[in-house]
């Protein structure tokens, strides 16, 4: 990849004659000088930016002075927060169109500031206060994450990153996605930023500004932090680049709706369980089960014998004793499978396949799943020690996802019986199924709290067909028996997301999947 690159101190970057995004379009990079409210320094003064000003009304004015011999520059900024619908807070910025990469050592001066200051990596739609922007924000107690509000007036979220007070960070655009950087691991990885897992689309209009920021989170303080080695380069696409697919083990806050990166890694994996005692996540790639610790680290393999095909669709029984598979039988078909969670030798539950394993009754007596039998999928349960299996749905109709309700009386699916795909339920018999969701979205696997007072499901933009993998999606919450609707996150994913049971023991949080396709 051939990439032009400015330090602090240089006189400006040349434009170039073109780059090419990621979806292939050709756009101009434009390094232009345009007229805003706020107080401005010469270009010369901020070294590859072109602009500064307080966004908002802080208290307190901002400044920014920057050093070409150390390639470093130090700003200050008050301001109440970059947070919610509106942000107050120093920026340093240049107008830039097309893909880039802006990276920085970030080191705040003093100590005993708000533990929540900010230290940021910008971009941002506009000067206005409401912008729409995506960030990289080093907070003062060390707190990295990605922030972002996706609309103009819109609230920002976060996805936290795993590491904290990194030695560098970086903020990344390809085409509609931007995403976070920090040092890989090991020697000779230190040097390199690479992809954090910290994703996010938000459809900008070019140009943007670009830049540093400082917010005091107090109005009535003003904070400095040091950016040190500061580069700020157009990345265009090389010709014959692939995207990578990445895939980020997150957990989201009921709450707050604050997302955290907990394990990430440039592979496909897929559909987590929250292990019972709270410590351990488990979820499957290429085949074999993963066992996580809860604060991330290396994978380990569980061993399934000889059984290696396995597939999303898996779960922890209610003791944490016992784990259920579904895997590639020697006929081809998924069929599932029962031993223990520590591993071991699998013992075949069902018979007949196609069968993909989803619930375990919270007695643990028995296990619920999907089945396609006649030429129809339908709900069906089995006894967890073995025998003949039921037929819970007879509807000409896809029926899909079940999972029990913490009481055991209640299994929750996803059916297309009303002409869309919809969560509904029945009791565990079969018998008085409702219909839970109806509304524009199509709504898959959903997944009863623990502490029996919500459900979580996963909901695919309106006419998108099956659960397909890579597309913009929803964690949509709402009450167990029903009543208002709530999204708990947005992101690029689908299939693998949260196909199985991912609820945290104690029902405050819930294990996801989310994904991204990034050229190298």
């Amino acid at each position: 990849m051939h990439l032009r690159q400015c330090h602090f101190g240089s006189s400006g970057l040349r434009p170039a004659r073109s780059i090419s995004s990621v979806v292939g379009l050709s756009l101009p990079l434009v390094f232009a000088l345009v007229a805003v409210p706020q107080p401005r320094a010469l270009a010369s003064d901020l070294g590859p930016f072109e602009g500064q000003g307080d966004i908002g009304k802080p208290a307190k004015p901002g400044s920014a002075q920057f050093d070409a011999a150390s390639q470093s520059g130090l700003v200050a900024g008050g301001g109440a927060n970059i947070w919610s619908t509106n942000d107050a807070f120093h920026f340093v910025w240049k107008r830039m169109s097309g893909d880039f990469a802006l990276a920085s050592t970030v080191e705040w001066l003093g100590s005993g500031g708000q533990e929540h200051r900010k230290a940021c990596l910008m971009v941002r739609q506009s000067l206005s206060p409401d912008s729409a922007y995506v960030d990289v924000a080093v907070h003062g107690n060390g707190l990295t994450s990605l922030q972002y509000r996706a609309v103009q007036g819109g609230v920002t979220s976060e996805i936290q990153a795993s590491a904290m007070a990194p030695a560098r960070v970086g903020i990344e655009r390809q085409g509609d996605v931007v995403f976070m950087t920090l040092p890989g691991s090991g020697k000779k990885a230190e040097s390199q930023l690479l992809p954090s897992g910290s994703f996010m689309r938000v459809k900008f209009t070019d140009p943007v500004y670009v830049g540093l920021a400082v917010c005091a989170h107090d109005d009535a303080a003003l904070e400095k932090a040091q950016f040190r080695q500061t580069e700020l380069r157009a990345k265009p696409a090389r010709a014959g680049d692939k995207p990578v697919l990445h895939s980020s083990l997150e957990v989201v806050k009921i709450d707050s709706h604050d997302r955290r990166v907990v394990y990430h890694a440039p592979d496909h994996f897929e559909a987590p369980n929250w292990s019972r005692d709270g410590q351990s996540f488990v979820f499957n790639s290429q085949g074999r089960i993963y066992r996580l610790p809860l604060e991330g680290g290396a994978p380990t393999v569980i061993d399934t014998g000889s059984i290696v095909q396995c597939n999303n669709d898996h779960g922890i029984s209610p003791d944490g004793r016992r784990l259920a598979i579904s895997a590639t039988s020697s006929e081809g078909k998924s069929v599932i499978y029962t031993l223990p969670l520590e591993g071991g030798s699998p013992r075949l539950m069902t018979a007949l396949g196609p069968s993909y394993w989803h619930g375990w009754s919270p007695d643990g007596l028995t296990l619920t799943y999907c089945a396609l039998r006649d030429g129809n999928y339908g709900i069906f349960t089995i006894p967890a020690q073995g025998g003949e299996e039921r037929r819970l749905t007879t509807a000409k109709a896809l029926d899909d996802g079940p999972d029990y309700t913490a009481d055991g009386q209640f299994i929750y699916f996803n059916s297309d019986r009303s002409g869309s795909m919809q969560i509904w339920r029945m009791q565990t018999d079969g018998t008085h199924l409702e219909q839970v969701t109806s509304d524009s979205f199509n709504n898959w696997f959903p997944h009863p709290s623990p502490d029996g007072r919500w459900v979580v499901f996963l909901s695919y933009e309106p006419g998108v067909s099956g659960h397909p993998a890579n597309k913009p999606v929803r964690l949509r919450i709402m009450p167990l028996g029903g009543g208002h609707v709530e999204e708990l996150a947005q992101l690029f994913g689908g299939q693998g997301t949260i196909n199985v049971p991912s609820w945290s023991p104690d029902s405050r949080q819930v294990a996801f999947v989310s994904y991204e396709l990034l050229l190298p």
